[in-house]
């Protein structure tokens, strides 16, 4: 037995809450029967769940995905200019998966991509805060007084970006490659921030989202999350 919100979570529906909501709102009938108890329990196995008249599928195997996404790949399912998409790179994934969040066409690095509703939705919610790291290498080097200024906030047309972390790896004598920890997600938000500072990036890699890294993984390859990344990827998103 299983409570209604949390099957319809699982199932893909919404997130607890928003099932929560649907159910209160009378949209959700068991059996042919309306229903407006989110503790209500089912059988996943027997009961019938329709939201909205639709059937509710019972859901397929969580799948969890960290790609290397390469330039020149745009992260969603489908594209009207016909450009090529990531899910063109998960050879041998049978279940039908979806990119959290996005990552530009003209960057590259970790993108993850599941059919975990719950998870998706609370990955890209600002309240949890979920750091983002990345490698950019910028034209020129910047200052210790534009490195602060990174750090502390800079204003852009949508508003000021929320401190960051920053550092400065290495730099040549007409380059640098900083490594910046977000929070937040506005459309390209660290080649505003660092064309702001008057450092034009030159390419950018993200290498980090939450507990999850990179690694070694090879440009265009993928590999499926471990036990223990899922564990702690749900822990830093408090879902139970």
């Amino acid at each position: 037995m299983e409570r209604l919100h949390k099957f319809m979570a699982r199932s893909g529906v919404a997130s607890r809450r928003g099932s929560e909501e649907l159910i209160a709102q009378g949209k959700v009938r068991v059996n042919g029967k309306p229903v407006t108890l989110p503790g209500l329990k089912i059988d996943p196995l027997k009961d019938r769940v329709e939201v909205d008249g639709r059937s509710v599928r019972k859901p397929e195997k969580k799948v969890y995905i960290l790609l290397f996404k390469p330039v020149g790949y745009v992260s969603t399912v489908s594209d009207p200019q016909g450009r090529r998409k990531v899910i063109d790179l998960l050879s041998g994934v049978k279940q039908r998966v979806y990119p959290v969040g996005r990552l530009d066409y003209d960057s590259e690095g970790l993108l993850l991509l599941t059919n975990d509703g719950e998870l998706t939705y609370a990955l890209t919610h600002p309240r949890h805060e979920i750091p983002k790291t990345y490698r950019a290498m910028v034209q020129g080097v910047p200052d210790k007084d534009k490195l602060e200024e990174l750090a502390k906030g800079v204003v852009l047309e949508d508003g000021a970006t929320a401190p960051a972390g920053i550092r400065l790896l290495k730099n040549k004598s007409d380059s640098a490659l900083l490594e910046i920890t977000i929070h937040e997600g506005k459309n390209r938000q660290i080649r505003r921030m660092c064309e702001h500072i008057g450092h034009p990036v030159l390419s950018l890699r993200r290498v980090g989202i939450g507990p999850l890294k990179i690694g070694d993984l090879q440009r265009g390859r993928f590999r499926h999350l471990t036990t223990r990344e899922v564990k702690m990827l749900m822990k830093a998103l408090k879902i139970s």
